[in-house]
């Protein structure tokens, strides 16, 4: 079954040399974090492992670690409701090299238009870990508020002074502005240039993503759906 945390650690090991994304021929322009220390090594193995409680990772969002270094996770988040309904966003969870003592650093991939996410993709953390305490919040927390910023009741709550995107924050002065850009971002992250990482420029300027997508060949749909035992839909 697959799984929305990714391949086991000890298989990411054992594949690490071989493994690379599935079609980038060019090296990552990202530079590697600092090395961290077997504690944190050994504190970020458990943070992953930990993921598979079936509480912990939340529902429609998918994490493995990069195959180059434990510190990078990559990660893609499926919403289904509210303002930002379909949309389809990759970040990148990066952790310091002392971590637990600080937190991993939050960035999406994609071009979101949201009061908690700057030009540049940085997430901020703030309005639910004020202050990080180690070894009292874990990942599962950052992981948890990702996906609840992007519900109205959270986006509702988020003060001015913890928006890394003034011009979203008017969100409170004009909705129907704030829906329309936030249907903007949907629309843009399930273009074929952002899903499939097809050339565009804002996309190749931005840290490598290890989770990719492509399109399914209707043959091979088709022999899926025989595979499951899906029946074809019906027209009256």
């Amino acid at each position: 079954m697959f799984s929305p945390l990714g391949p086991p650690l000890d298989v990411l090991t054992k594949t690490k040399s071989q493994s690379r994304p599935a079609h980038r021929s060019s090296k990552s322009t990202s530079q590697p974090p600092e090395a961290a220390s077997p504690a944190a090594r050994a504190a970020i193995s458990l943070e992953y492992a930990s993921l598979r409680n079936r509480s912990h990772c939340p529902l429609g969002l998918y994490v493995v670690p990069t195959a180059e270094t434990l510190l990078v996770w990559d990660a893609v988040l499926f919403i289904h409701q509210g303002y930002y309904a379909d949309s389809i966003l990759k970040f990148k969870l990066t952790f310091p090299y002392n971590y637990p003592e600080r937190p991993p650093a939050v960035q999406f991939i994609n071009d979101v238009f949201h009061p908690l996410i700057s030009s540049s993709g940085t997430f901020a953390l703030t309005p639910q870990i004020r202050a990080w305490r180690p070894n009292q919040h874990h990942v599962f927390d950052v992981l948890h508020f990702i996906k609840a910023a992007f519900k109205r009741d959270v986006l509702d709550k988020i003060e001015e002074a913890d928006c890394l995107n003034k011009e979203a924050y008017k969100y409170h002065e004009s909705t129907t502005s704030f829906a329309a850009l936030a249907t903007q971002t949907s629309s843009l992250s399930q273009s074929d240039t952002a899903l499939y990482d097809k050339g565009q420029f804002s996309m190749k300027t931005k840290p490598a993503h290890a989770i990719h997508f492509a399109k399914l060949k209707v043959k091979t749909l088709k022999e899926e759906r025989e595979r499951l035992g899906f029946r074809e839909w019906q027209l009256d």
